[in-house]
């Protein structure tokens, strides 16, 4: 019961994960079932639809959003700030921070990781993992993303008897931006959002707000 209470944060949101990803694969076989019959072809079965590239592409271009939008939040709040907001660093901490406040090499505690009791490139591949990975998840998935779109959109194209394009027409086509920009567009002003909105308005209780009775003003303060 302790380690589900520890972990009941990742765990739920694993369930909820979970709970999507089946119910966006059953509802995108019912749509695609019926563009199917529309077309006058056979239906497909559950298993054949989640290892299509229809339905690759439709999960693949929501995960690059999504880690671009932490990548970007990681890397620019490094530098950049936002007066009032939990989501920031206070004005003058903007930057990376010296050694002794980030608590590496000699300034490393107890309980700090191995890794940050070295210096030269592991020291400084372990000081920007974070953003790193997600950087390259990020890549990854728009490259999942843009060969499995092209899958799809070939698919589609010699459905409607027309010839199939390269790698290289795909990805610099309006099909690919389109399906790209309207993940980027909503996951930048979620950002924006919750930075801007968590000046003024309080959740009790949670460590994404400012204690409810802390002053607009106060940056970097966590509920």
């Amino acid at each position: 019961m302790r380690w589900l209470k520890e972990n009941s944060l990742s765990l739920a949101f694993l369930l909820l994960f979970l709970l999507a990803v089946g119910g966006q694969a059953v509802a995108g076989l019912l749509q695609f079932n019926d563009r199917q019959v529309a077309q006058g072809a056979e239906p497909v079965s559950l298993t054949h639809y989640v290892t299509s590239s229809s339905f690759a592409v439709d999960v693949a271009e929501n995960w690059q959003s999504e880690y671009l939008q932490f990548f970007l939040f990681i890397m620019l709040t490094v530098w950049l700030v936002q007066k009032g907001s939990p989501e920031s660093k206070k004005p003058q901490d903007a930057g990376p921070e010296s050694d002794e406040e980030q608590r590496i090499g000699p300034y490393a505690g107890p309980g700090s990781p191995a890794w940050a009791r070295v210096k030269g490139a592991r020291l400084w591949v372990y000081s920007n993992s974070l953003g790193l990975v997600m950087g390259a998840i990020f890549l990854l998935s728009w490259l999942a993303q843009s060969v499995a779109g092209q899958a799809a959109y070939n698919a589609e194209r010699l459905g409607d008897l027309r010839d199939p394009v390269t790698y290289g027409a795909y990805v610099t086509s309006p099909e690919f931006w389109n399906r790209s920009l309207q993940n980027w567009q909503s996951e930048l002003l979620a950002v924006l959002s919750m930075a801007v909105l968590s000046i003024y308005l309080r959740q009790r209780g949670s460590p994404e707000s400012k204690p409810v009775g802390a002053a607009h003003t106060a940056t970097g303060v966590e509920g």
